[in-house]
């Protein structure tokens, strides 16, 4: 054979076994990431009816934290007849759906929240909540007002897309279907650290875990993250100023514990910029004030309650110390007594993107998204942030307002007038499916896709 031919035939042979150091292999691998995005469009378009009919049904039918049980039921049907391992009865109504792709490892986790609110919905809709409930003691109006429809509907809507793509899933999938993210009822436990406590992150243990939350602060199509601190802590305070009742036509011959609490107050809130890192955001909050009984009566005792907020894991602590001492010495210089309670054990950590795994998925969520912007961090709490203090984690925002509506105009979270425009629902499913499939891909300690 003449040397042309020999050329000829080798180039042949490379192209054939694809050797990965060959220019001819390139394209292949460059079209694989394409190919399966292709995949997974075609299959959101195709699961978009049924995303919608899952959300109007758990939005007509809310229910209260630690009391999802025909939420979860129809949850873990779903789950179970698209062939997925299934868990129910995990911090009471949790479910856990595990998805064993090509192969055991690595393992990521994706969670949504089921629970709603003591809110009597105000929007007009065809499948609007009616449902009534008992709250500490009281009938309330029942409502999705924070969007946890929409989270269970994308997350089993992105079980569907990734079970009918089992075979280019590169790992394992854990859903997390989550009750009582609102708190639970006084005197029970639930929620995220329930969840952990029961085995979620469990058989299998996965190495990362994703959330995202509907907002109406951004429009549809846009998408919103942040690395580091994303949302605060938040821990309960309580405060009891006590003084000494006596006539208020008389007060020198008492101890006046509402003027040491009015300057309590004054000085607490006023602690993060001016005695903490002005670069490190928080937030003291007064939000009820109880004492006394008359108009002429100087009491014993006042109570003071309240919030004590952070976006830093350290600056948390700090705000605790400093607020205690300035109490009990602001009291004191009264001659009052402050008893100071902050509940930090039942408080939500801060919610923290870890930003090695921002950095990672980053480019899966510039892709997906229409519109991608870095957030601001938020002072609200979540307590996805449990999850995160075990495994790293990332949180970000889906915007659901509509176009025509104005941020300003639109009601916010919690309000008996949020409203969701359900077509910011499929790009919720889209982003949380390819960032399932970027993580089992890309994962640090995984071989490269080939």
């Amino acid at each position: 054979m003449t040397r042309h031919v020999w050329v000829s035939i080798l180039a042949l042979w490379l192209c054939a076994c694809g050797d990965p150091e060959s220019p001819v292999a390139a394209p292949q691998a460059e079209r694989a990431p394409g190919a399966r995005a292709g995949e997974v469009e075609r299959r959101v378009r195709g699961i978009e009816p049924r995303l919608i009919a899952w959300r109007r049904d758990f939005h007509q039918h809310p229910e209260l934290s630690n009391r999802e049980f025909r939420t979860a039921e129809r949850v873990a049907q779903e789950l179970e007849r698209m062939g997925l391992d299934v868990r129910t009865g995990v911090a009471h109504t949790g479910v856990v759906g595990v998805l064993r792709g090509t192969q055991t490892q690595p393992v990521v986790a994706l969670r949504a929240d089921m629970d709603a609110l003591p809110v009597t919905e105000e929007v007009d809709l065809p499948f609007a909540s009616r449902e009534r409930a008992s709250y500490l003691g009281r009938e309330v109006g029942v409502m999705h007002a924070c969007g946890h429809d929409a989270h269970t509907a994308i997350l089993l809507a992105t079980a569907e897309v990734l079970s009918g793509m089992r075979e280019q899933v590169p790992g394992t999938v854990v859903f997390l279907f989550q009750p009582a993210e609102e708190r639970p009822p006084p005197g029970e436990e639930g929620g995220a650290r329930l969840m952990i406590e029961e085995g979620a992150l469990e058989g299998p243990r996965p190495e990362a875990i994703f959330a995202l939350h509907v907002v109406s602060e951004h429009p549809v199509g846009t998408m919103a993250w942040l690395a580091g601190g994303a949302m605060a802590s938040s821990d309960r305070l309580e405060i009891r100023v006590k003084g000494r009742q006596t006539h208020a036509a008389y007060p020198w011959r008492g101890v006046d514990p509402i003027a040491a609490a009015a300057r309590i107050v004054l000085r607490i809130e006023s602690i993060p910029g001016r005695e903490t890192d002005a670069r490190l955001p928080g937030v003291v909050s007064v939000g009820a004030i109880h004492g006394g009984v008359r108009h002429n009566i100087i009491p014993d005792e006042v109570e003071l309650l309240g919030t004590i907020r952070s976006l830093d894991r350290d600056a948390r602590w700090t705000l605790h110390e400093r607020v205690r001492q300035v109490a009990e010495s602001v009291a004191a210089s009264s001659g009052a007594v402050a008893e100071v309670e902050i509940d930090a054990e039942n408080g939500y950590p801060v919610t923290w993107n870890d930003p090695e795994l921002a950095r990672l998925v980053l480019p899966t969520l510039e892709r997906v998204a229409p519109r991608l912007v870095e957030a601001r961090p938020r002072t609200g709490a979540e307590d996805f942030a449990f999850y995160q203090q075990q495994i790293p984690g990332f949180y970000f925002w889906l915007g659901v307002r509509p176009p025509q509506v104005s941020a300003e105009e639109a009601a916010p979270n919690h309000s008996p007038r949020f409203f969701v425009d359900e077509a910011a629902l499929p790009l919720g499913v889209r982003a949380m499916t390819e960032l399932a499939l970027g993580y089992l891909t890309n994962a640090p300690g995984t071989a490269p896709a080939r």
